[in-house]
């Protein structure tokens, strides 16, 4: 059996991450919903909510004024985007699974400050890992090669011993061209498979 450096993105793998459920929960109107996806979250202003580099203040004021949505709507979307991130049972079981076969588990996210605050105050789901490199709190976010060699260094990981999990293709190509092993996570069964035929489980 390898041991890797086993490197996990949070939302869409090891939480729940369903933006279209949460914009459902608040908006009735599908045009309105569909203006949300688009113009809020796929908006380039989101990279910098997640950098850390724009305030969710601003951030609302900036998306209202974009779309024509009433800030106080945007306000309750954003209050509810938080506790939408809940682990997955399995994927945990999972990293449990991967740590007791000597492997070492690591974090690489884009993620902004309220909803890691939640995080942390809500679970203990850090702990499974050995070390964390979430974007709001280094300033760079994926795909952009900082946040990966910050990772590298930050652990002293040797790229080519290493894999990131990711449900994001554009993620996973930057993490190859740094060297790293990447799984394109679709399912649980798929990404352990590929796992055990990496030989570290």
């Amino acid at each position: 059996m390898q041991a890797l450096n086993v490197v996990f993105d949070l939302g869409g793998v090891v939480l729940t991450c369903n933006p279209s459920a949460v914009v459902s929960s608040v908006f009735d109107d599908s045009g309105t919903r569909a203006l949300v996806l688009e113009r809020v979250f796929g908006d380039p202003d989101w990279v910098e909510f997640d950098r850390g580099t724009l305030s969710r203040e601003r951030f609302i004021e900036r998306a209202a004024e974009r779309t024509g949505i009433e800030m106080r709507a945007l306000e309750e979307l954003f209050d509810a985007l938080p506790g939408a991130l809940v682990p997955v049972p399995d994927v945990v079981e999972l990293i449990k699974a991967l740590r007791a076969s000597g492997n070492r588990q690591f974090v690489l996210s884009n993620m902004h400050r309220a909803s890691l605050a939640h995080l942390e105050a809500a679970y203990d789901i850090f702990a499974l890992f050995e070390g964390r490199i979430v974007s709001c709190e280094v300033g760079a976010c994926k795909p952009e090669s900082a946040i990966y060699r910050r990772l590298l260094e930050s652990f002293a990981l040797d790229p080519r011993a290493t894999v990131l999990i990711d449900d994001v293709e554009a993620n996973l190509d930057a993490a190859a061209a740094h060297g790293m092993q990447t799984i394109r996570f679709e399912s649980l069964d798929g990404c352990r498979a590929e796992l055990v035929a990496m030989g570290c489980i």
